[in-house]
């Protein structure tokens, strides 16, 4: 089984919400989608399901969806 590889998602503040970091990373369309895969439960931050949109991540903190990992980095 491989490791997935993890990208890392710069951002120029100490931190950055949950719905606002999945579209910046392209891992949603839009607030809607993002709304949606929040709330089923199909967002991990930090290996743990969250279902906050207003989440407040900082760096560090890795963002998964379907299948594919984030990782926040300083700008």
């Amino acid at each position: 089984m491989s490791t997935p590889e993890i990208e890392e998602i710069p951002i120029r503040d100490d931190m950055i919400r949950l719905g606002q970091l999945l579209k910046l990373a392209n891992l949603v369309e839009d607030g809607v989608e993002a709304t949606e895969l929040i709330k089923s439960g199909l967002v991990k931050v930090n290996g743990e399901i969250d279902d906050r949109r207003g989440r407040q991540l900082h760096v560090g903190d890795t963002v998964t969806v379907n299948g594919r990992t984030v990782r926040i980095a300083a700008a």
